[in-house]
């Protein structure tokens, strides 16, 4: 007797297309993915040049205002007065001003002294004096008027600058070790492999309509500095069995409302496979990324679904066309703190001196003093970290002692407290149209007060402050991580606060905070806490002990 065929089950229905190019999805499945084929984002350059800097803000068509300006590193600020709980309750007309914040793209974080003279002149003629290095070595200055852009352009272009894909779905900056090439320590030097990415990729059509943001790192630097965890495509530099300084490939590594840390594929990649091999993870990106569903659309994504043996098939046959190697691991991280602050010997008998701005704001004064006390000093390069800090590089050693006493003079700090060298913040509600709240003067003064109430303290400790979930300041993975948002105070009222994850790492035992439950904090009483949380810390640690090591063990009473 035939057994009768079993009715198709209605809750096993063929999953929803992703929207990925790859599997034959062209159709646009929301507006973002319907905006990007009605017009590539690059497009957007001419019509800033010939129609919106001639006819002004009201002349933008509002696909392009909100949307394709990204490409050229333009996003429109917040509006001034608008309260941190209407951020998600407003349409986006409502929240737009009439100024944008312009984000110069620094690819390995390396400037010279050209190039920060201009970029400070610009951030006095055009940006109210505004300058911002974010943890991804740009420097964004804000306040600019859609007429004046063209002529940033021309200037930022003149010493080989620019905004080209600094936001937007695209290849967003390359990080690299601001020691790159100088380092005493590093495996190998980046940065050729950084300017033939930049060259070859950057402004290509073929890689400019990807499902989200695409964000880079290439280093050998022996500290790990550019957080290799965390990034979409990340080379760090190993040496293999035979000898050989090549790269171990990571990949689907992010923060935000998801975090996710990326994976090693377990390939050795030579110096000249590298723009090769980029290409090839970008290209599974654009083709098989997640499309249909924004919040969805990471490459994490993709590499949580497939793992890394799929992903490492795709790469090998597909856009290869060759295998790669298998190769080793990079070393554990070099001893001490991942942001070069100091001053430290350099291969060729100089020094770097590295030092740190409040959270990362400095502005177009500042950038032209610090561009005058590396001149004077005999430098002519100065490099930015994904720390939110700068790096003078080229120091000799009869020089040493004067450029620090002339940075510290300016309240550039060399060798700073635990809190001015680690508490990190993004650009938070003054600007931002996500941000719930104010970050960057939160973060100043919780700095002031904590070098008062603990001016003892010397461990390792970084306090990251961010203005929304979507985590610039990568608050998963700081000790004291603080994601803002609305929490009610002792006498009722909503205010400005912060929801608090403890204990994340980068690096030995990398993982994501610990999340208590009901922590929270206003910013009034920020200080107190975090005061508080350090003081059970420094009195519970055991030798050697880290501050996420102590968190994994602490009492939840304690760290209240």
């Amino acid at each position: 007797m035939t057994t009768p065929a079993r009715p198709a089950n209605r809750h096993h229905r063929r999953p929803r297309g992703e929207g990925q190019w790859a599997l034959g999805y062209r159709e646009p499945l929301n507006k973002n993915e319907e905006s990007k084929k009605n017009d590539d984002g690059l497009n957007v350059r001419q019509r800033i040049i010939d129609i919106y800097s001639k006819g002004g803000f009201d002349s933008i068509d509002p696909a392009d205002l909100r949307g394709r300006m990204r490409w050229y590193g333009l996003y429109t600020q917040r509006r001034p007065g608008i309260d941190g709980g209407k951020t998600a309750v407003l349409e986006p007309e409502e929240l737009d001003d009439r100024y944008f914040m312009m984000r110069v793209r620094i690819d390995g974080g390396r400037l010279n002294l050209a190039q920060l003279r201009a970029i400070a002149e610009i951030s006095n003629l055009y940006g109210r004096g505004t300058a911002d290095v974010t943890d991804r070595q740009n420097i964004q200055l804000h306040w600019i008027e859609i007429e004046s852009v063209p002529d940033i352009w021309e200037r930022l272009e003149a010493v080989g600058l620019s905004t080209t894909e600094a936001c937007g779905d695209t290849p967003r900056v390359i990080l690299g070790c601001p020691l790159a090439g100088i380092d005493t320590d590093e495996v190998l030097d980046g940065t050729p492999l950084i300017q033939e990415i930049y060259d070859k990729y950057i402004g290509d059509p073929a890689y400019s309509n990807l499902p989200r943001k695409f964000k880079t790192a290439v280093s050998g630097c022996p500290a790990h500095c550019t957080v290799h965890e965390i990034n979409d495509v990340a080379f760090v530099g190993v040496v293999n069995e035979q000898g050989e300084r090549g790269y171990d490939l990571w990949v689907g590594g992010g923060l935000s409302t998801n975090p996710m840390l990326a994976k090693r594929l377990g390939v050795f990649v030579t110096p000249e496979q590298v723009s090769a091999v980029w290409a090839g993870v970008i290209g599974i990106f654009r083709d098989y990324g997640y499309r249909r569903l924004r919040h969805r659309a990471r490459l994490k994504f993709l590499v949580s679904d497939w793992g890394v043996e799929k992903f490492r098939q795709i790469l090998e046959t597909e856009y290869l066309g060759h295998a790669l190697a298998d190769g080793p691991g990079p070393e554990l991280p070099r001893n001490g703190r991942r942001d070069h602050v100091g001053v430290f010997p350099q291969k060729d008998g100089n020094f770097y001196v590295g030092f740190a701005p409040r959270v990362g704001r400095l502005s177009g004064d500042a950038l032209h003093l610090i561009a005058d006390i590396a001149e004077r000093h005999g430098s002519d390069r100065v490099h930015t970290t994904v720390e939110q800090k700068l790096v003078i590089l080229d120091v000799a050693p009869d020089q040493v002692d004067s450029i620090v006493a002339e940075l510290e003079a300016n309240d550039l700090r060399v060798n700073p407290s635990t809190f001015r060298r680690q508490t990190m913040a993004c650009t938070g509600i003054e600007f931002c149209k996500l941000a719930i709240v104010e970050t960057k003067a939160t973060g100043a003064s919780l700095i002031d007060e904590l070098e008062r109430r603990l001016p003892d303290f010397k461990q390792p400790l970084t306090i990251n402050l961010n203005g929304c979930p979507n985590s610039c300041a990568r608050v998963q993975v700081a000790d004291i991580g603080l994601k803002g948002q609305r929490v009610v105070n002792d006498a009722g009222e909503q205010v400005e606060g912060f929801q608090v994850h403890l204990g994340g790492s980068l690096g030995v035992n990398a993982g994501f905070g610990r999340k208590v439950r009901g922590l929270k904090t206003t910013a009034e009483e920020l200080p107190d806490y975090v005061e508080r949380v350090v003081r059970n810390f420094d009195k519970q640690r055991n030798e050697g002990e880290t501050f996420s090591e102590w968190v994994q063990r602490a009492d939840e009473a304690d760290l209240k």
